[in-house]
């Protein structure tokens, strides 16, 4: 699988724009600000639904324009996808695959697996739980519809769990009968989602750990530990034992949606001890392990995008990342740069077909 043609139109700081692709390495050149990762991001929207980095569609619309779209074509082995996504202001948004639209967006998750190494990934070390539990969703979804299914029911049961509570509050009347309808729901979710994220850490930190190994030359240990208001005890006991607080706040205060995920380098916290190297180090190997373990389960090659990998890495980490994604084991690769001719003069040297695509301020110029 690779992505042979993008288009867009209004979208971010591109009025309009198309690109054809080799199916090993592209590389897009340019200083900051000219619309480098944007076209990543487009690339990001025909696998996922939505942007890596802005949730509200609309604000991907280019300055007052009414619309955006974005269409892509990926080679599959036995066919060509046609990807077409639009949005018009204050309407929804529209997602077709071969000119068939979608009734649910999250039927399109994992059809076309795809792994984006940004410098925004520093969040998972530096900002709260929510976004290292988006990470481990983000990486089971495209391969497990049932784990997505399970997710979006926990939220939504969650939700009206919540809404009842708030409504406790307000009234001063508690009604723990309607309380535990949706207690049984929450519960019965909650535990096959804490399952799969479980089972899912337990294979995912080996691989991890080789590539951060590969990375880093060996020089530190590393490690990922699955915490959880479920790992010691029933779901059941836990939502009881939480009850008079969750009446207090009126708010559900525990459940598997206040997982988290605690990073460490030689058994200490990472975002307190490692270096700004080691991190980036962390995450990389953190995302091509994602990479390596959606390949192995389907047993099809992700699209990897590396946005700015040059970033906070030295010479010698990036030589080696390098060398291991324009390896046989990578597919197609797309990967950002502001040096305009660091990456050419780096895959010259190899065998692999590579175009270099310049951009200037929401222009393309011509792959080579």
């Amino acid at each position: 699988m690779f992505l042979k043609k993008l288009s867009v139109l209004n979208f971010k700081n591109y009025p309009e724009a198309e690109l054809s692709f080799s199916e090993q390495i592209n590389c897009l050149t340019g200083n900051n600000g000219e619309g480098k990762t944007n076209i990543l991001d487009a690339i990001h929207y025909l696998s996922f639904c939505k942007s890596f980095f802005n949730p509200i569609d609309s604000q991907n619309i280019l300055h007052e324009s009414p619309f955006f779209l974005i269409q892509g074509v990926f080679g599959m082995p036995d066919r060509d996808d046609e990807i077409y996504c639009g949005l018009k202001r204050n309407q929804k948004k529209q997602f077709k695959r071969n000119k068939k639209e979608y009734s649910r967006l999250a039927d399109h998750i994992g059809l076309y697996p795809l792994v984006m190494i940004s410098p925004a990934d520093s969040e998972l070390i530096t900002e709260g739980s929510e976004s290292r539990r988006r990470f481990i969703d983000s990486v089971i979804a495209q391969f497990d519809r049932e784990y997505l299914e399970n997710l979006i029911s926990y939220n939504k049961v969650l939700s009206q769990r919540n809404a009842l509570l708030k409504q406790f509050g307000d009234s001063r009347k508690f009604d723990k009968d309607s309380l535990d309808i949706w207690d049984i729901q929450l519960i019965e979710y909650g535990i096959k989602v804490h399952k799969c994220r479980q089972n899912f850490i337990e294979r995912f930190v080996p691989i991890f750990q080789k590539y951060y190994e590969l990375i880093s030359g060996g020089r530190e240990k590393v490690n990922i530990l699955y915490s959880s208001h479920l790992n010691e005890n029933s779901f059941a006991d836990v939502l009881e034992k939480a009850l008079n607080r969750d009446r207090a706040i009126e708010y559900t205060t525990v459940g598997i949606h206040k997982d988290d995920l605690e990073f460490t380098i030689n058994e200490y916290p990472i975002k307190k001890f490692a270096s700004q190297g080691q991190q980036k180090s962390f995450l990389i190997a953190l995302k091509l392990a994602q990479f390596d373990y959606i390949k192995n389960i389907k047993q099809v090659t992700p699209i990897l995008l590396l946005d700015d990998i040059y970033d906070k890495l030295d010479d010698l980490r990036v030589k080696q990342l390098m060398e291991l994604v324009s390896g046989d084991n990578f597919g197609q690769l797309f990967i950002t740069d502001t040096h305009p001719t660091r990456l050419s003069e780096l895959f010259k040297s190899s065998s692999v077909d590579f175009k270099v695509f310049n951009i200037k301020n929401g222009a393309v110029g011509n792959g080579d």
